[in-house]
């Protein structure tokens, strides 16, 4: 597939400097994707100065996929990974990745569980030992994504993000740390050296002492708000001084909570460069997600990119209301299979779970989102996956299902920490569904819609079945 042409001012994302630290925050439907693989091109055209090997990199395989098929062949001088392949590709080089030394999320949990019964024996009725194992791992989770090396620096660290599990300074986070270490103990026995959350700390760990040439002179990030500060410190170190890293990213697409600055994520970054033109939504589509946006799930976001308004005109989101979840699947497998046959259609999840009701009633030739996806497909035709999946891709026309006031924030997640929290996950989330759709939106719920979504009925076109 050919390289596409730069429109509007995205010529000027393609010409920021050859060297140094770049931001580039857009909004969703602003082409960041597109932008990412022309800033790759530029930046590895051989006919220039600047020249180099370049790694265009973003957090899922799905995205990998569909960033290969937009990679122009042409460009040989440009590798297409997610961070876990550039990772474990690094620390192989380096003799640094023992075979399935990476642990699983579910022994993750487990280990977890033996390190929060073994620590809890030596303390006498502690409170925070009764909270469930899921807080204890997502707190783990965020040190280790930090890059927290120490208690002493846990103990500085101003901690956003989950406020169900909140662990203020002192004795408490004291006990945190101590599980932790008691987790990495055994981890470590068990002959597992890494979590996909604490490898790039060994990455960053290693470059310090990598004194070799860097393999590539220029990365590109895709989607880097979804990056842990660790990895995006990682990947700086991987380029050399003359080198260049260019960041693309949404704040309002970030569904997994680091909110930091650049500076602590190892950016030095002179000026943030926005983008505001919408090239993938219509106005109504546009129209709504920003709606979203000013939802009070998504307050201290003062980086949101507010979007020019679409010039395409169309439909405006459909909210159709159904007798039960039963009709509910039915109304949109029909609808969807019908309009797949002359466009790329989606049907979107809050959660894997929900696709069993899909099995057995699918098209031949319909296509699951999912980390496994080595070949992107274009045209017509249907895939289906969780909100998680879709991020960074677009589609003719784009199906929510479920989006009920019973399943939307998902229970779940309201269950572990609370509803605060479940509401600004699954209203980000809710987020990135409704910009996946490029000309036609339709939301159906069973019950009561969502309290996710915006009230203002000028929004939608309502109907029930």
């Amino acid at each position: 597939m050919p390289l596409p042409t730069p429109i509007g001012r995205q010529r000027e994302v393609l010409y920021l400097p050859a060297s140094g630290h770049t931001v580039v925050l857009g909004t969703a439907g602003s082409g960041k994707t597109t932008l990412a693989i022309l800033r790759a091109a530029y930046l590895a055209d051989p006919t220039t100065s600047h020249h180099g090997k370049t790694l265009l990199i973003t957090f899922t395989k799905t995205l990998v996929s569909y960033l290969r098929f937009l990679q122009d062949r042409r460009l040989g001088n440009v590798v297409v990974e997610n961070y876990h392949a550039f990772a474990r590709g690094y620390l192989a080089c380096r003799g640094k990745l023992p075979d399935n030394s990476i642990c699983t999320p579910e022994e993750v949990m487990t280990f977890v569980q033996g390190a929060v019964a073994e620590v809890a024996a030596s303390y006498t009725a502690l409170p925070i030992f009764a909270a469930k194992s899921v807080l204890f791992v997502d707190e783990i989770r965020w040190l280790e994504q930090h890059g927290v090396q120490d208690v002493e620096e846990y103990q500085e660290a101003d901690r956003v993000g989950r406020t169900a599990f909140r662990v203020t300074r002192g004795e408490l986070r004291k006990v945190v740390f101590e599980v932790l270490l008691k987790y990495r103990e055994l981890r470590a026995k068990a002959g597992k050296l890494y979590s996909w959350d604490d490898i790039a700390t060994t990455v960053c760990d290693e470059f310090a002492n990598d004194s070799s040439p860097r393999r590539y002179k220029h990365v590109i990030i895709d989607e880097g708000q979804d990056l842990a500060p660790q990895i995006i410190r990682s990947l700086v170190a991987a380029v050399p001084p003359d080198g260049s890293v260019t960041l693309f990213g949404d704040v309002a697409q970030q569904i997994y909570g680091h909110r930091i600055s650049w500076r602590s994520a190892g950016l030095l970054v002179r000026s943030v460069w926005q983008f505001k033109e919408n090239y993938r939504n219509t106005r109504p589509i546009a129209r709504l997600a920003l709606a979203v946006s000013k939802m009070p799930y998504f307050k201290d976001r003062a980086d949101i990119v507010e979007p020019t308004a679409p010039t395409a005109d169309g439909p405006s989101p459909a909210l159709v209301k159904c007798p039960s979840t039963k009709e509910e699947m039915s109304f949109v497998l029909s609808q969807a299979c019908a309009a797949a046959k002359t466009r790329s259609v989606a049907i979107l999840f809050r959660k894997r779970s929900y696709e069993s009701l899909l099995k057995g009633k699918l098209p031949p030739g319909s296509i699951r989102l999912d980390r496994k996806m080595s070949i992107w497909i274009a045209g017509p035709g249907l895939k289906y996956g969780t909100y998680h999946s879709a991020k960074g891709l677009e589609f003719d026309a784009v199906y929510l299902p479920f989006c009920s006031r019973e399943n939307l924030p998902d229970p779940e997640e309201v269950d572990d920490f609370g509803k605060e929290e479940a509401d600004i996950e699954d209203g980000r989330l809710l987020y990135v569904g409704i910009t996946r759709a490029k000309a036609q939106l339709v939301i159906t719920y069973s019950g009561e819609p969502s309290d996710l979504l915006p009230t203002d009925a000028t929004l939608y076109d309502r109907s029930s079945i």
